[in-house]
């Protein structure tokens, strides 16, 4: 259930944020930031825990008077950065863990074995491709924060009355940030994938197949994931 709305309210984000940054319409700004609230604390509301029900007037509160201020649009400049760069960390953080790189846990629990236990070649290429992963997600996030400091008006530099070097509109910025990012993960992804199945034959069957394997690990894998 809270799974399903955060996913709710990430697609209506990414929708409402480009609308605003299409339109200039600060209404659209001040509902995809009340979107991005509610995504971001309702598994803690959910589970009635204190610092998200003290978190919620005050996350309201910041949003109202940044629309009231006319600012609205620019936390949006600042979210995808935001997020892809914590992303692409906890992909690098992970390569110096002792539990093992984010893919290779991932493999060794498909495989119902342990990161110490996988096949050499296995333990490097999943090493490896969580790598890759902190690359490729960490030179987004810098691209994502190029393009908002280039983007007039109302980009980050303009607010500061800043003209930039080298400028672009806020609509191609947000078809970047908020539209075409997902587009290069699932990209790299699926382009992954493919060579995986050339690299490591028989080891999946097709991609559905996969899906199901890693939806077959369970909600106590992916709760403790992370951790």
């Amino acid at each position: 259930m809270v799974l399903g709305l955060q996913v709710v309210m990430a697609v209506a984000y990414a929708l409402l944020a480009h609308a605003a940054s299409a339109t200039g319409d600060g209404r659209f700004a001040y509902a995809a930031l009340l979107s991005l609230v509610v995504m971001m604390l309702a598994a803690g509301i959910a589970a009635r825990r204190a610092w998200a029900w003290l978190l919620l007037p005050v996350s309201l509160a910041a949003c109202h008077a940044l629309y009231l201020a006319g600012l609205a649009g620019v936390p949006l400049l600042l979210v995808p950065v935001a997020f892809v760069a914590l992303v692409a960390w906890v992909f690098g953080r992970s390569l110096r863990s002792p539990h093992g790189a984010l893919i290779t846990r991932i493999v060794a629990a498909l495989d119902g074995s342990t990161p110490a236990t996988l096949a050499p070649e296995l333990l490097s290429y999943s090493r490896g491709l969580t790598a890759a992963w902190a690359w490729v997600l960490g030179g987004m996030a810098l691209a994502n924060l190029a393009l908002a400091l280039a983007a007039e008006p109302g980009g980050l530099l303009a607010s500061l009355g800043i003209s930039p070097p080298v400028s672009i509109t806020l609509e191609q910025w947000s078809l970047f940030a908020n539209l075409l990012t997902y587009g290069v993960v699932g990209g790299f992804f699926a382009i992954e994938f493919m060579y995986r199945k050339r690299r490591f034959p028989g080891r999946y069957v097709s991609f559905l197949s996969f899906l199901r394997q890693m939806s077959g690990l369970g909600p106590a894998f992916w709760r403790d994931f992370l951790r």
